[in-house]
């Protein structure tokens, strides 16, 4: 990186941060809010399911799309028109998917959103790689981890605003926003083509996406991710209906204006670990003891609810969750980093890392329908989400490349 780059850091960390914020605004204000309620609408009884089934098969897409999208803008030696494209088609598939009525049509529209938000997002996440020096890292994932909390702040405030009107509405406002920060980043972010790479066949593509999981210290990190997020997201997915069935609420608080304020105070506590955590592992020179103590934290969250169904119950795991995922999400991306396979396929590994933030998405809803409806109900979800989350934090520990 030569000097001029360098002092080009700090306008491309902020713009990046807006890019994930935009990014989570819609993951979580459709995936938290608008998308539960509205399939409740659909069908109450079997709403558990439904939400299951719609989630479940709709991450398919985005497991798929998402290193096949980080490779084609590695072969084409640009990130500007995926990030740009994926915005844009991502405003076309939230409407649709705000105009439908049928839990079929809804799963197709969701299918489409999270399509279109994976090319989005194996872009922009192998700008990273891509621009920021090594000892930067950690700065820069803290700037992108910032995306998660803020986003998941405006965005479930977005959606709970029409929560009780017009949920088309939402996902209109939401589709918009995205498509203007994707319109903004590569308006701002100027980038230089890389020369182009011949295409490979497909079966050759798909042998270089599984060879990436055939290092040793990027395997591990995968399966800590996966695990993480599959325990976390389990309990995500399905806080409104948490709130609905299990936690009792004082009077005149809805499940909805619970949601709206649960998810800001977890997010507030994600962005200050964000930030402490991506710097303080920087200083230490250490990413491991960061990632395990997270994981532990996080279970332990997880079971406060089961011991205490109340409203102050949650608070406190909406606390404790936030702050060990935000020191969490932080730090491992810092550490994936230093552990790519290949510095020339970096957005192809990236895609790669990210179906372990993807893959949990198809397994996390199916699984919580299940333990929900046949295991026990919300209590046995929250256990079953302790015990994985326990199990990413021994995950870290065969990592040899990486202190």
């Amino acid at each position: 990186m030569t000097p001029q780059q360098a002092g080009r850091l700090g306008p491309l960390l902020c713009l990046l941060a807006v890019g994930n914020t935009a990014m989570f605004m819609i993951y979580m204000g459709v995936g938290q809010v608008l998308l539960p309620v509205q399939i409740e609408a659909l069908d109450p009884a079997n709403k558990v399911a439904n939400l299951g089934l719609v989630s479940g098969v709709s991450a398919v897409f985005a497991t798929l799309f998402n290193p096949l999208a980080g490779l084609l803008s590695d072969r084409s030696g640009r990130r500007n028109p995926w990030i740009l494209g994926g915005g844009i088609a991502a405003l076309g598939a939230l409407a649709l998917l705000g105009a439908v009525r049928s839990v079929l049509f809804v799963t197709i529209g969701w299918c489409l959103v999270q399509a279109t938000m994976n090319v989005y997002q194996a872009a922009i996440t192998a700008v990273v790689p891509d621009r920021v020096p090594m000892k930067r890292r950690g700065l820069a994932s803290a700037m992108v981890g910032i995306g998660t909390p803020v986003g998941t702040i405006i965005g479930v405030t977005i959606a709970s605003a029409f929560v009780s009107e017009d949920v088309r509405t939402g996902y209109l406002v939401l589709g918009a926003l995205i498509a203007l920060t994707a319109v903004l980043f590569t308006t701002l972010v100027r980038e230089t083509k890389q020369p182009v790479v011949q295409p490979e066949s497909v079966g050759r593509q798909l042998t270089a996406l599984v060879s990436a999981l055939r290092t040793h210290d990027f395997r591990w990190a995968f399966i800590g991710r996966f695990l993480l997020v599959l325990g976390y997201l389990s309990i995500v997915l399905y806080q409104l209906y948490i709130l609905q069935d299990h936690v009792d609420l004082p009077d005149g608080l809805s499940p909805a204006g619970a949601l709206a304020i649960l998810s800001p105070v977890s997010a507030v506590c994600t962005l200050a670990s964000t930030v402490v955590g991506g710097v303080l592992s920087d200083r230490v020179g250490r990413r491991k003891p960061f990632i395990a103590v997270s994981c532990v934290f996080t279970a332990i969250g997880m079971m406060i609810p089961v011991l205490s169904p109340t409203w102050t119950g949650m608070l406190v795991f909406g606390v404790v969750t936030g702050l060990s995922f935000g020191c969490f999400m932080a730090v491992d991306t810092a550490l994936v980093t230093l552990v790519l396979p290949s510095a020339d396929d970096a957005a192809r590994d990236m895609g790669v890392l990210n179906v372990a933030n993807a893959g949990p998405q198809i397994i996390a809803p199916f699984m919580a329908s299940v333990v929900v409806g046949s295991l026990g109900g919300y209590p046995a979800l929250f256990i079953t989400g302790a015990v994985i989350t326990v199990l990413g934090a021994l995950s870290v520990l065969p990592i040899r490349g990486v202190r």
